[in-house]
């Protein structure tokens, strides 16, 4: 791996990564949209024949195949998915906020209340791997939140089925229906509905960049989580970390996918240099050796730094997807962080445990994005519609204000609104 003095780097080399740039998907998604907005599950059947080469007689996954998918899985592996599940819930259950009215001014309150979705479109990617757990971790905030309708979309395989491992993380998060549809026409089905896709309020998900570019595209006929590129490491050491969980940290990251980033910044070159040696030992040994090694080639980097100062302010200007904070004291670290996806403290907190069971949710901003983005929540499933009360000291205490600049902006229906309650008021004393 590349190895550099964060010091000699004050460019934009450092803040290389890779981007998912759906411009280059756009035409081809435009095309997908307009044919499923138009010819509904006709549509989406072509497509899946094409793309997935799987032929489908019935969208809607039956209900006894996602029983009997419980059925048909190791209990061991049944048994990960309800403790992830529960920890999944304990946590989001702590992001439902609370309802508040304050008075403002005598006789006005105002508050804001709390409302779930009606309904959600959870997309669960295919492709190079199976993920049951994004099942969980997008399905599970929903209900936490309250939502009525949850619905998953996902690539079938190739007889037209769904593996079983997925319908049982759907059937213990609470899906209320699953369909055998990718890519962007999942999307489009999802936003525009069809005769067995309903419409929904918003999508949720990670996907390729067709998946990406569909969201963006549909983005206000719908609401969407946010655009998510290829997944992220940022790793702050000090001289007391652990080379051997960082190599493992770095190659476990790079596994995801080629276009994985993964970058080091360690205040002590020993640290650095014990890494890099490291991941050349162990590299060899990894069932995805091909994957972490071309990503680990193309957006892998070591950065030494003279600072932690410095190494904080490079990681707010990258605001990486994930961050771990492998210090003597990882707490004093975090107070100075401002932009990241997800926080991972001390030497024995991997991302594994955030992607799977610490509770947290992994569906998190990238491509620097955690600068205004923040991870799929609970929160992310609701609506906070405001409230106000006027009594009668509150018409007369708003009365001269709001008349005053309804009527400086050229609304005087709006200023005459009160007036008629402030004459009524008054001839009431």
């Amino acid at each position: 791996m590349k190895i550099i003095k964060l010091e000699d780097q004050k460019n934009q080399e450092l803040f290389e990564r890779s981007k998912l740039d759906a411009e280059g998907a756009m035409d081809t998604v435009k095309s997908i949209l307009a044919a499923v907005k138009i010819n509904g599950d006709i549509a989406l059947k072509q497509y899946t024949e094409k793309f997935d080469m799987a032929l489908l007689d019935v969208i809607r996954v039956e209900d006894d195949a996602i029983e009997k998918s419980l059925l048909n899985l190791d209990e061991k592996l049944i048994n990960a998915l309800k403790k992830a599940a529960d920890n999944i819930s304990k946590f989001h259950r702590a992001q439902i906020p609370d309802e508040w009215f304050i008075e403002v001014d005598e006789g006005v309150t105002a508050g804001q209340v709390i409302r779930p979705l009606d309904s959600v479109g959870c997309y669960i990617p295919g492709g190079r791997a199976v993920y049951p757990s994004t099942i969980l971790m997008t399905v599970i905030p929903a209900k936490i939140a309250g939502v009525k309708r949850i619905i998953c979309c996902t690539p079938p395989q190739p007889d037209g089925s769904v593996m079983d491992v997925v319908l049982a993380a759907a059937k213990v998060a609470g899906a209320t229906e699953i369909y055998k549809v990718g890519g962007a026409q999942a999307i489009a089905a999802m936003a525009y509905g069809t005769e067995s896709i309903p419409k929904v309020d918003k999508i949720v998900g990670p996907g390729n960049i067709f998946v990406t570019a569909a969201k963006q595209l549909v983005y206000g006929t719908v609401d969407i989580d946010f655009p998510a590129g290829p997944s992220e490491v940022l790793i702050l050491a000090d001289e007391t970390a652990n080379p051997d969980y960082i190599a493992m940290d770095m190659m476990a990251q790079a596994e995801h996918d080629p276009n994985a980033s993964c970058v080091l910044i360690s205040t002590s070159e020993t640290i650095a240099m014990e890494v890099d040696k490291k991941i050349k030992e162990q590299i060899n040994g990894m069932q995805r050796k091909e994957i972490i090694s071309e990503s680990l080639g193309r957006f892998g980097l070591i950065a030494i730094a003279e600072s932690m100062d410095d190494a904080i302010e490079f990681s707010n200007k990258y605001a990486p997807e994930h961050l771990i904070i492998m210090t003597v004291e990882p707490e004093e670290v975090l107070k100075k962080i401002n932009n990241a996806g997800s926080i991972f403290l001390g030497k024995l907190t991997p991302v594994a445990a955030g992607d799977y069971g610490s509770g947290t949710n992994h569906v998190l901003p990238t491509s620097e994005c955690a600068r205004m983005y923040s991870g799929l929540s609970a929160e992310s499933f609701l609506k906070k519609p405001t409230v106000q009360r006027l009594n009668e000291k509150g018409v007369l205490n708003l009365y001269n204000m709001v008349t005053t600049l309804a009527e400086y902006e050229g609304l005087y229906a709006h200023a005459e609104s009160f007036k008629k309650r402030v004459k009524d008021v008054e001839n009431k004393k």
